[in-house]
């Protein structure tokens, strides 16, 4: 074989070995992802297809925009407050925390029957980018937040069939605050996290009333069809996320940043697991469905706005100006020009007043009040 030949040969093997190991990444089978770095979220459609659809989660909601859908009731878990016997397996999967949940659990309420599978946490860290939920409400995000996953048990056989269908997934969102009161609900989960520390490890912990983790109000939310917010991204979800939120405690959130590590425990160094929650992503004109009617709060225009301004304004300088001319008023007028006159009009003396002074009559008085003298003294 000449040497042209031989240079050929190991061309189109390379050729071959590049495009194998390109086809083997894309599938996704194998592949080592993360939030950051060169697997990071930006670059997740490069070996996951469906992180690069036009109906990926999660998103922003705008409450200006959604639709009211009265036909959306309120949410049934089915089951959440039997969780039987048996204890839950908590598992650090590298990426989040997961609890598994038993099948007879599900959810009621929307167009099929779903079947409960797990529950997953996603967070920020303590002075990092700011917040930790995935999910945004008019732009603002929360310090956690819960997701519930089911799939549709009612049209697909098992989960690995439902997650590639449209209608196959079903996920409930619950944003989470902090306060200061410890969360007895969500202490069943954050107590344990010591012992899950590194990627792989599970603990049994007791079961529990899986409904505590929820809000109180199950008939608010938003609805939308979305994906998966990890890869591989299938954008088969229909989403519920609750307006109310849930709260834990300062110390509670602290632990769920600071608990749980990325890289394995026999790595020297450890790699905290942080910042678990992805970008929002573009609505692409998907339609966002609330349960309950919009504010009754009017909603005016710049124009509006500043033509009621500059009316307030002239209207409280119009009244200024008249207060003033009326205390100016007041202040140079006398009581006199005011009030009517009560001063008697002067009459002229005849001559006869003239000539004789008015005589005052005086009572002398005496011993015997009978024998009063009466006496005149001229006016002086």
């Amino acid at each position: 074989m000449g040497k042209s030949n031989i240079m050929d040969f190991f061309g189109i093997v390379i050729i071959k070995l590049i495009l194998f190991q390109q086809w083997t990444i894309c599938s996704g089978s194998d592949t080592h992802w993360t939030y950051t770095g060169s697997v990071g979220q930006f670059q997740w459609s490069e070996y996951f297809p469906d992180c690069g659809g036009t109906k990926q989660s999660p998103i922003d909601v705008e409450t200006a925009q959604v639709q009211h859908d009265s036909s959306l009731t309120p949410v049934r878990p089915l089951g959440y407050r039997q969780p039987g016997k048996e204890p839950f397996t908590l598992t650090n999967n590298g990426h989040t925390v997961e609890m598994s949940l038993p099948g007879w659990m599900g959810l009621g309420g929307l167009p099929w029957i779903f079947t409960a599978l797990q529950l997953h946490l996603h967070w920020g860290s303590s002075g990092s980018r700011g917040g930790g939920s995935e999910h945004t409400i008019d732009g603002h995000s929360s310090a956690a937040e819960l997701h519930v996953v089911h799939y549709n048990s009612e049209l697909y056989a098992n989960v690995s069939t439902a997650k590639k269908q449209s209608d196959g997934l079903a996920v409930l969102g619950v944003l989470i605050e902090t306060g200061e009161d410890t969360n007895p609900a969500f202490e069943n989960i954050i107590s344990y996290l010591g012992s899950i520390k590194h990627p792989g490890m599970t603990v049994s912990i007791p079961a529990f009333d899986v409904q505590t983790l929820l809000p109180l109000n199950l008939g608010r939310y938003f609805r939308y069809n979305g994906s998966l917010t990890t890869p591989p991204c299938y954008q088969s979800v229909l989403w519920t996320v609750f307006t109310e939120r849930v709260k834990v405690s300062h110390t509670q959130l602290r632990k769920l940043e600071t608990a749980l590590y990325s890289s394995e425990s026999e790595e020297s160094h450890s790699i905290p697991l942080q910042d678990n929650f992805r970008n929002t992503q573009p609505l692409n004109h998907r339609m966002v469905l609330a349960s309950f009617p919009p504010e009754t709060v009017p909603i005016y225009s710049v124009g509006e706005v500043c033509a009621m301004v500059i009316g307030a304004l002239c209207g409280c300088i119009g009244l200024a100006v008249i207060a003033c001319f009326v205390v100016k008023t007041i202040r140079s007028t006398s009581s006199w020009d005011v009030l009517p006159s009560v001063r008697p009009t002067s009459m002229p003396r005849s001559k006869e007043t003239q000539k004789e002074p008015k005589q005052d009559v005086v009572f002398k008085t005496t011993s015997d009040p009978e024998k009063e003298e009466a006496t005149t003294q001229p006016e002086p």
